[in-house]
C-alpha cells in the first residue's frame, strides 16, 4: 500500500482503540516509522528550512490559522491549496 493508505487504516484502528479518549494522540511519525519497518515501503524525506506547524489540541488552530493566513499574504504559500473540484462542491 501507498504510505497514506497505510495510514489511512492505521489511523481507523486508532479511532476505534481511542474513541472515548479525546487527549490521545495519532502520531504520523511512528505509523511511518511502522510503515518502513513493516518493508511496505520506503519514504524519501526532503530538507526544507521552512517552519512547521502542528495543531494536536483544538487550542493550537488559531495559531497555526494565523501563521498559514501571514505565510499566504507574503505569498510564500497557496491561496488554495488544492484546485476546487466538482466532488467538492
Amino acid at each position: 500500500p501507498s504510505l497514506f493508505s497505510f495510514i489511512e487504516e492505521e489511523f481507523k484502528k486508532f479511532l476505534n482503540q481511542h474513541i472515548t479518549d479525546p487527549k490521545a494522540e495519532f502520531l504520523i511519525p511512528l505509523t511511518a516509522d511502522q510503515f518502513i519497518r513493516s518493508k511496505k515501503g520506503v519514504i524519501k524525506v526532503l530538507p526544507t528550512n521552512a517552519q512547521w506547524f502542528g495543531v494536536t489540541y483544538k487550542e493550537d488552530a488559531s495559531v497555526v490559522t494565523g501563521n498559514i493566513n501571514k505565510l499566504v499574504e507574503e505569498g510564500a504559500y497557496p491561496n488554495k491549496l488544492w484546485p476546487q473540484t466538482a466532488s467538492s462542491l
